[in-house]
Formats: C-alpha cells, structure tokens, sequence
C-alpha cells in the first residue's frame, strides 16, 4: 500500500464499479451475487432540477440515499436506485430568458417559440451533463443505464396518459378562478409555490363613504373599487343589525353595491372585525364569494400589475401608487378613521420575486374534492386517497411529526392550477377549435388527426410530471418487467421543503393512476446551512462547492460531515474544519490497514476465512465486532444513519486502533509463527469487517482497501 491514501483515486475507484455493471440489479442477478428471487429493493432519485449545478444540499440528500441502496445490496436485496432530472419549467425558462435579455436584450417573443424551446434544451443538457459528473463524484451508486428526465418522450407519454385518465375521470376541468398571477414572469403559480415575506405596511380603516355604516380595516385600498360585499363573523353582535342589508356607496368617484355578510372565517380580532370582499382579487374572497352567491366583478387589476376599469386618475397606475392615490383621496373625504404599521406576510412569487397580484383567469385545474370510482370499484375524492395513504401504514413518513404537517396541508388543499404560461415544459394535450360559431374541444393522449385544430398554448405545472416520478421511470404507461418488480418503490428521501409540493403529489398521482402508494417509507431530512445556521445564498456569499471538497478532502470525509451529527428531519450546520477532521479518520482507516497489511505472515491464505477459523472464533474482539454489526443494522434500518457513523468512526479509531492493534502489536513483533498468523486473522477480520460495515458511509476508501486485501472481489456486492 502506498504511504497516504489519494482520493484522486476515487475516479479509477467510481469507474470500475459502472464498468463492473453492478448498479444495474440485473446484471447482480446475472453473475450470481443477487438470488433471483430476491426481495426487490427500489429508490428513484429525487430529480435535480437543470438549472444549474449540484449544490451540498444536493450531496447531503444523494448520500443519505446511498447509505440505504448500498446497505440494501449488500444485504442481497435486488437493489435499483434509478437516476434522473427535472426540466424545472418556470426555473429553467427564466433563467435563459433572462441569459438572452442580457446578452442579446431579446425577449423570447423576439426569438419565436420553435427557437426559444431550441436554446431552453440546449442548456438543459449542458446542465444535464455536468450534474450526472457531480452525482457519480460523489459516489452515488445509480443504476444510469436507466436514467430519466422528466421531459424526456417516455415521461411526455405518461404525462399526457395521465391527464387524459384524470380528464375522464372528470378530476381535470377548465375553468375561471381566481389564481396565483406573477406579473413579472407572466404565468399562473400554485399555492405551494408562493413564498411569504414579512414587510411593514399601512392598515388603513376607513369606510366606503359617509352614509356606509361599516368601517372596514385593509391593507390593500386600490383593490377596494372590486368590493361587492363586507363579511363579518356570525357571532360579531357589532354587527348583527346589518347582516343580510345592501348598501349603495359612491367609492372614490365609483358606486360600489355592497351586501353585508355572515361568514365564519372573517377574524372578529382583526381590524374592526369587518372585512371587505374583492372576489376578483382575492382566493379567500373569493370562496366567500362562491358560499354567498355573491357576483364576481371585473378585474380592476390586469396581469402587468397595472389599474384597470377604475376613473381616469387611477388608471394605469400600478397597484402601489393607486393605493396611496386612494389614500389620500379618502382623507380628503374625511373618510379614513385610523392609519397604523402593522407587520404583513407579502405574498412573493419563488422565482422571479415578484409581488402576486390574485386575478381571475381561465385555466386548468384538478379538483381534489370530486368524487370518483376507481377500478376497484372503491369511490373516493384525491384528498381522501392522500390521508388514507399514510393513515392506513401504506406510506410511512418518517420522522413521524411531518404526518401532522402533511394532513394539514390536505386539510387546507384547494383545486390544483395546473397550466402555466410558460413555453418550456409539457404542453396541455387539449386541442380547439371553431366549427359554425361553436368551439370544439379535443383531450386525448393524441393530436386529433382532422384538420383546424390549434393545441392549448399553456404547459403543465412541473409538479404534475414530476408527482408520476415514481412509477413513469419504471416505464409506465407500458406494463414493464421493472413496474412489476419495483412498485411500489420502497424508500423516498426529499427535504422538508418539498413534502407538500412532491411527496403529497406523488402520493395523489400514484392514489388515482396506480390505485396504490407510491414508496412506503419516506425519510424527511432537513437543509444543510453554514456554521451560523443560515442558509446558503449567493447573495450573502456563503456558498460552498461540494466537488471542491470532495477533490481537495475527498468524497468520503464530506459524506461522512453531512451524516455525523444529522438526525432525521433536522437542519445541519455544516463547517469546513469538520471536513478536514474526517479527512483525517480516513488517514487513520488508511493507515490500520497499511499496517496490519506490512505485518501479513509468509504464507497466510488469502482464502481462508479468518473469521471463521476456530483459533480466534471465541476471541471476545470477535463478538465485539459482532455485536457493532448488529447495532449498525439497527441504526440503518431506523434511519439513524448519525448513530451509525459516529458507533463505526469510535470502534474503528478508539477501539480497533488504540486498543486492539496496539494489544497486538508485541504478538506480531515477537510472537511463534502460529501467535503471529492468529493476531493477523484477528485484525484481518476486524479490518474487513469494519470496512464492510462503513462502506455504505464511505464507499471509496472501503472498496480500494478491500480489493487490496481481497483482489478480484467487489466490496459493494459483499454480503453485509
């Protein structure tokens, strides 16, 4: 062995074992180190998005994963990680469109759809290529003769197959609704998708005009020429005597008819406890709305963010200037009873950071509260498949706290905006057209092969062919031999971040397309922030680049920082100088077995199983060992893959280094030929035992020492 351990080995190290074919469950089968009727053992990769480049959150979440495929073909489990990307949609089309604005200052109108799409996949798979390196860098033993991406054709079939099954389900429908509008990047988001930021505005109380017998508290008093009702609470006797009255006012230059209504959700705290309902600005409006048979106005807002169908002075204006606008006509009107800075969540668009205006728009939707018959005859709605996915133990989410958020999530669930404005990603399979003043629509897997169609225009939301992930990579909608064997998948590893917008999606597509769930354990994990405990950003420039680590300490002391000290479902604070520590445990690894190798006696028989021969079987080193592998078993299939680690790293370092090499040391040095072969046996085995057990945490070290003790085998189809 050589003097240090190189982790530029690592490459040579990745390489023989996607040479050696082992990743593909199939070929395991094949040369005979997998029984044929194994237990089937499936993982699909949570797809990284191409937008980019892997990020440590990235590698934290690809090495918890490897730690559970690694132990699980060791086990003799027939074990298929399946790699793959996401288009990313909204991300990926902003992100060239913003590239060509800066270089060429074009819009993607100026290039044309066809040209557009050209350059959109054009760098996708730059970014493609360089996050498949990124992944195999990091050891992750991914079966790529399998790779997805979600906008691959097979992926395109599947979506477009389960559309139209929902369709006919009658679960899919076009309709006009208030929905999510980001004004900067001109499309429809989901609810999931609206981040919330705390910012400091004017509550303003004010009524309507002199005769309104109402105040009404709002933070948004350009959005108040849309009011067609003030709600108050049931039980509010404020305003008892009003309930179930119209009133005619003249607001700001505009005659508004406001109906005062009984609603139980308006806050009695909040404001005067009087709230004004904007059906066409608001989704809580505009459910209230719908409960109240109340009439939805015309937008007074349009998709630039800009005033529309209000007087002249208003006109035009965007929202922030009409409302101070408002304002200060009000106090002229002597009609503003209260101004006050209060605290307020701002609703902000994920990607663009826009400001989302709620508008009502023509778009498609997936109701998840219809009824409907599955094949088994079993009548159902899709938020009663999410809940009675995880209630019944077919799902089980781990650690149990986020099932708590996961029902409420389904609790507060509305109908699912799934068309997007966008060009890049998965278009709508709905074709139109006019025939005699009447419009014709065509939903199918397929074009209609008649003459005058024109497809829908809008993409889907990314979520929808990304919640098919765990069955579409199987092959589905084909009936293949890989959805047989490995659905539904076994283990599911995603952050906290993504439970309501993947995994419950998942969980909802795979409920009405499969009838069953889609994994049955999901392990949430937490986000890697630094040292501080804040999150990686650009902007604050705390970023950290995975790979550099991984070349200049190597791969395996980076897995080993992210798993160290991680419990499940726990955020972890990462720091460099941990990095350089477990470097270090690998020297220390490096250096066991260079010893123990140099003290090998002349003519001990690679062949023989050490741990086997009786002259050391009743050694309590022996049982010692034993007793670690089952510890580690446990830890591994509780997920407390932390425990594990930090058991391995202080038997290894504490106990076989500091105790028994050095209790062995005087035997090897001066012992009979016969002493000298039974301390060899001794720490031969425990080496290689040590090495099998850590190979799930640090897969390259343990395979290069291992083929040096056992040349022509493979670690990482060893048996555990």
């Amino acid at each position: 062995m050589e003097p240090r351990y190189d982790p530029a080995v690592e490459k040579k190290i990745y390489d023989s074992w996607e040479q050696s074919g082992y990743f593909d469950p199939d070929v395991c089968v094949e040369k005979g180190v997998t029984a044929s009727d194994a237990e089937p053992f499936c993982v699909v990769l949570p797809p990284p998005n191409v937008t980019g480049v892997l990020h440590i959150g990235h590698a934290y979440e690809d090495t918890l994963q490897d730690i559970v495929v690694r132990h699980a073909r060791m086990r003799g489990m027939r074990t298929l990680w399946i790699p793959g990307t996401d288009h990313a949609a909204i991300a990926t089309q902003a992100k060239v469109e913003k590239e060509i604005l800066k270089v060429e200052k074009k819009s993607r109108r100026d290039l044309g759809r066809e040209e557009f799409l050209r350059r959109v996949n054009e760098f996708a798979q730059v970014s493609h290529d360089t996050i498949v390196q990124q992944i195999k860098r990091l050891g992750a033993s991914l079966d790529w003769t399998r790779e997805a991406y979600t906008l691959d054709e097979k992926r395109n079939l599947g979506v477009r197959t389960a559309f139209k099954k929902m369709y006919d389900l009658g679960l899919i429908y076009r309709a006009s609704r208030v929905v999510n509008w980001d004004p900067k990047g001109q499309t429809v988001i989901s609810d999931d998708e609206v981040q919330h930021e705390e910012r400091t505005t004017k509550l303003y109380t004010f009524r309507y005009d002199k005769n309104f017998p109402i105040p009404v508290a709002t933070t948004r008093l350009e959005t108040k020429f849309g009011d067609t009702a003030v709600a108050v609470h049931p039980d509010d006797k404020r305003y008892a005597e009003y309930v179930g009255k119209t009133y005619h006012a003249d607001f700001c230059g505009v005659p508004l008819t406001i109906r005062v209504i009984a609603d139980p959700t308006v806050e009695k705290d909040f404001g005067t406890g009087a709230l004004g309902v904007t059906p066409a600005h608001s989704i809580v409006d505009w459910e209230i709305a719908q409960r109240h048979d109340l009439a939805i106005p015309v937008s007074i807002i349009n998709l630039y963010g800009k005033m529309i169908n209000v007087p002249k002075p208003f006109e035009g204006e965007t929202t922030a200037t009409a409302r101070a606008m408002v304002a200060d006509e009000l106090k002229k009107r002597n009609l503003i009873e209260k101004e006050e800075d209060v605290k307020q969540n701002v609703s902000i668009a994920e990607r663009t950071g826009a400001i989302i205006e709620p508008l009502p728009a023509l778009q498609w939707f997936v109701d998840v509260d219809k009824q409907f018959k599955q094949n088994n005859g079993h009548t159902t709605t899709l938020k009663a498949l999410m809940r009675e996915a995880v209630e019944s133990g077919g799902t089980t989410i781990v650690p149990e706290r986020f099932e708590k958020i996961y029902f409420h999530w389904i609790d507060n669930l509305r109908d699912w905006c799934i068309s997007r404005q966008i060009w890049f990603g998965h278009r709508i399979p709905v074709w139109y057209r006019e025939r005699n003043g009447v419009q014709e629509t065509h939903v199918d897997i397929d074009p209609p092969k008649d003459d005058g169609w024109e497809q829908d225009p809008d993409t889907l939301d990314t979520w929808f062919s990304s919640g098919l992930w765990p069955f579409s990579t199987l092959g589905w909608p084909d009936k293949t031999k890989d959805l047989e064997i490995y659905f539904p998948n076994s283990f599911m590893d995603p952050g906290y971040e993504i439970l309501q917008l993947w995994v419950a999606r998942m969980i909802l597509m795979s409920g009405v397309i499969m009838e069953d769930v889609p994994f049955r354990k999901v392990l949430i994990h937490g986000i890697v922030r630094d040292s501080k405990g804040e999150k990686f950003s650009k902007s604050k420039g705390n970023g950290i680049d995975p790979l550099l680590l991984a070349d200049k300490y190597g791969a395996d002391a980076l897995r080993m920082t992210l798993v160290i000290g991680a419990a499940p479902g726990n955020d972890v604070k990462f720091d460099e100088q941990r990095v350089k520590g477990y470097r270090n445990f690998s020297t220390k690894i490096w250096n066991i077995a260079r010893f123990i190798q140099m003290n090998k006696p002349e003519g001990f028989a690679d062949d023989v199983d050490a741990g086997a021969a009786k002259h050391i079987a009743a050694r309590e080193e022996i049982k010692e060992l034993a007793a670690l592998k089952a510890e580690v078993t446990k830890h591994i299939d509780d997920f407390e893959f932390h425990l594990a680690a930090e058991k391995l790293y202080h038997y290894v370092w504490h106990t076989l280094a500091d105790k028994i090499i050095e209790q062995e040391k005087k035997t090897l040095a001066g012992g009979t030929d016969a002493e000298k072969s039974e301390s060899y046996a001794l720490l031969e085995h425990l080496l290689l035992g040590s090495l099998t057990m850590l190979h799930p945490f640090m897969p390259f070290i343990t395979e290069e020492i291992y083929q040096i003790f056992r040349p022509g085998k493979m670690l990482m189809v060893e048996q555990w």
